[in-house]
């Protein structure tokens, strides 16, 4: 037994995985899985392109869409532990386009029937999701999903995006009115995109430079970033949408020139490997191979559930989406965190927040486990879920062949 798994149990998962591959459900794939700080499975199925016949690779870069978001809010938190600005603390300074803020009377209502705000918007709401905007169930939500930043947009082909700088997006942002007060609800993806305009004014660097600088290099993370290189272009995985249409190609990909606004919410291009350094640092509390990126404390604070009762009982999405998200899960700060044991799986205060374009990770405290699957299909991974069996089949199986 390697690292605590059986054998045969981790032949099963390979032979399970590139079935989905063989069978075409998905293009291709790669899964890594660590545990007790050391490697334990490698798989690579199915195509990068499926159309030139080319084969999946280890070191394929794949978009990561939404696994942005726990990156940036690392990258927040930093500035916390250096006393550049307090969890508490409003963000009126850096960001005045969301000082004095209207609020709707409902969500769900007229943008024009608006209350003042009961208080400023602080750092913790942002990095909770819960300062008043977000997609989701609002009448808002089509001008919201009209502010996905490139190179998100173009691939996901999204009506009405106009190309916005940082200081613009956030002044379009500032003329909408909160769907709902300050901490009280729940709401996804935008408060990321705010943190990376907050970060870039508080340090007075481009937000991208921050996370090359603080976050990817102290941890290794060699291959992400929010463009591909012509010279790596060879690596990048086609994305394609579930049923096999080709949104993204390395000869024309969108991320071959740097984003007039670096998305903190889905921008980013990485590796497996690269990816898995980042998970294996909060597993270890803030250090990976003797560097330290954040105190063990402030990655307790992170990966502990935030979300009220009411909050947890509240879907976020319209139906059908996400009606059950918070019944066993909980959201800390930019990450998910497991709230209830179910069955054989990952462990209560396993860590995790999926990308949109089919990448998924889990840091599992219990067990001492990282695994990572990527496949290069948009809205595979929908409101968290999984659109096939593939995702469930991969941490069933990885679990299964546990034997301690």
């Amino acid at each position: 037994m390697a690292n605590g798994f059986s054998a045969d149990g981790l032949a099963k998962l390979s032979e399970t995985l590139a079935g989905y591959a063989d069978r075409g459900e998905v293009a291709g794939l790669v899964a890594m899985i660590h545990r007790r700080g050391e490697l334990a499975q490698v798989d690579t199925a199915g195509w990068q392109d499926r159309e030139a016949r080319r084969p999946m690779r280890r070191d394929a870069l794949f978009r990561m869409a939404s696994m942005t978001k726990p990156l940036t809010a690392v990258a927040a938190l930093q500035l916390v532990e250096q006393g550049r600005i307090g969890l508490s603390d409003p963000v009126d300074p850096w960001l005045p386009e969301l000082a004095d803020r209207k609020v709707m009377r409902d969500p769900l209502g007229a943008p024009e029937d608006v209350v003042p705000a009961s208080r400023p918007i602080t750092l913790e709401d942002l990095l909770t999701y819960r300062f008043g905007l977000g997609w989701g169930r609002s009448s808002l939500a089509p001008q919201l999903f009209s502010l996905t930043a490139d190179p998100v947009a173009s691939a996901l082909s999204i009506p009405g995006v106009e190309p916005l700088d940082p200081d613009a997006w956030m002044r379009r942002l500032g003329e909408l009115p909160l769907i709902a007060q300050p901490g009280e609800l729940w709401r996804y993806h935008t408060a990321s995109d705010v943190l990376g305009v907050l970060i870039g004014r508080i340090t007075g660097q481009p937000f991208e430079t921050v996370l090359a600088e603080r976050v990817f290099e102290p941890l290794g993370m060699v291959d992400t970033g929010f463009v591909v290189p012509e010279s790596e272009r060879e690596r990048l995985t086609v994305l394609y949408s579930r049923d096999g249409e080709v949104l993204d190609h390395p000869a024309v990909t969108a991320w071959a020139q740097p984003p007039l606004f670096a998305s903190g919410g889905a921008g980013l291009v990485s590796t497996v490997d690269d990816y898995a350094r980042f998970a294996r640092m909060i597993l270890r509390r803030g250090e990976l191979d003797g560097t330290r990126v954040l105190t063990a404390d402030t990655v307790d604070a992170m990966t502990r559930d935030r979300l009220t009762p009411a909050q947890h009982a509240d879907p976020p999405f319209n139906p059908p989406l996400g009606q059950t998200m918070w019944e066993a899960q909980g959201f800390g700060y930019g990450v998910q965190v497991r709230t209830r044991q179910e069955g054989t799986g990952p462990g209560v205060g396993t860590v995790s927040w999926p990308g949109g374009f089919g990448t998924f990770w889990v840091a599992d405290p219990r067990h001492d486990l990282v695994a990572l699957l990527f496949v290069q299909a948009a809205n595979i991974i929908v409101a968290g879920d999984w659109q096939i069996s593939l995702g469930e089949d991969f941490l069933t199986l990885t679990y299964r062949a546990l034997r301690d």
